[in-house]
């Protein structure tokens, strides 16, 4: 089991953190983006100091870039770190895809299919680059299009790219097994870790791959609060978890509430939501079950976190895992885990 974990940027980049992570082994640091920093500028500053650990974008939101830019990101950084680069994409949600980047939703699975296809064959460099899907044509053939346009092959000679989603719905982890390298779930549970092993698998034989995870990263964001006394760490982490289950989508399109109810929490899930939604948000956070947190969470004393990594390392030996990646982490939480794990 490798072990990973995120940067937290409201006061920029934790470099100590880091350093701290890569001295200890882990393998991997990831950065996302929203509607504020970006993923790529922080994933770049990473590897420009550091000298093992890889770096990857958790995710790059595909309407924020043209697969092409996203190529030419990925290629250079992948470049410049000397193969330290892991490229996550996905779609964001439909809140920030319209109400953000001014985009349509559309068909965020087929989005996704096409763009992956487009970056690996721009890295391929096999012939000049021509897309006709529902989401991307490439050249440009709209009625407003020049008629200019030409197919174009990169100039720069790309290495190999690693491709990770970041899917919690059946649909979202079957396409991740179908085209990607790996998956970055927002909970995972290693009591319910089929909940995401078993669309992947079915992504990954639609697609003639081996029917085995050997060569995918299952890595689930995880996170994480050590503390002498375990009811306020778990406390500390349940607003997060409110936010997600009860703000994170509308009523009825809400991905997150969606995974918690498949996770056996449904009635939960629908508590948090209407208390979120009707801006009582204290009330949702009270709502989450400490169950649910000690589940898909590392909370409490050092001791109880080391006994609970090894049901994290059963599922890993089981193959159903491949990076625990540490959400929250401080640099004493990154020293318990490294020593129960690596």
């Amino acid at each position: 089991m490798r072990l990973g974990l995120t940067l937290s940027l409201g006061a920029g980049v934790d470099t100590a953190l880091v350093l701290e992570a890569e001295r200890l082994g882990y393998s991997s640091v990831w950065c996302g983006e929203s509607y504020g920093s970006d993923a790529v500028s922080p994933v770049a500053w990473v590897l420009a100091r550091t000298t093992r650990i890889k770096a990857g974008t958790g995710i790059m939101q595909m309407p924020g870039r043209t697969p092409a830019c996203a190529a030419m990101t990925a290629m250079t950084l992948q470049q410049l770190s000397e193969d330290r680069f892991l490229c996550g994409v996905g779609p964001s949600g439909p809140q920030v895809v319209e109400g953000w980047h001014g985009q349509a939703y559309g068909t965020p699975l087929e989005r996704t299919r096409e763009y992956i296809s487009i970056i690996r064959a721009i890295v391929a460099r096999e012939r000049p680059l021509e897309h006709q899907g529902q989401h991307y044509r490439i050249p440009y053939d709209g009625p407003d299009a020049t008629g200019l346009g030409k197919p174009l092959k990169s100039i720069l000679h790309g290495k190999p790219l690693k491709f990770y989603c970041a899917s919690i719905t059946p649909g979202g982890m079957r396409l991740a097994g179908e085209v990607a390298d790996g998956n970055l779930p927002i909970f995972m549970s290693p009591e319910g870790a089929d909940l995401i092993t078993k669309p992947t698998l079915e992504g990954m034989a639609k697609a003639g791959k081996a029917a085995d995870l050997t060569q995918f990263d299952v890595a689930p964001y995880t996170k994480i609060r050590v503390g002498d006394d375990l009811q306020a760490c778990r406390d500390a982490v349940k607003p997060e978890l409110a936010l997600y289950i009860g703000g994170m989508g509308a009523r009825g399109k809400n991905y997150y509430n969606d995974y918690a109810k498949r996770l056996g929490y449904g009635e939960a899930a629908a508590a948090i939501q209407d208390a979120y939604l009707d801006r009582r948000h204290r009330d949702a956070a009270a709502l989450v079950p400490d169950r649910l947190v000690d589940e898909i969470a590392l909370v409490g004393p050092p001791d109880r976190i080391r006994a609970r990594l090894q049901d994290w390392k059963a599922v890993a030996k089981d193959g159903k895992l491949g990076t625990l990646v540490l959400t929250g982490a401080t640099q004493q939480a990154l020293r318990v885990v490294a020593e129960a794990v690596l």
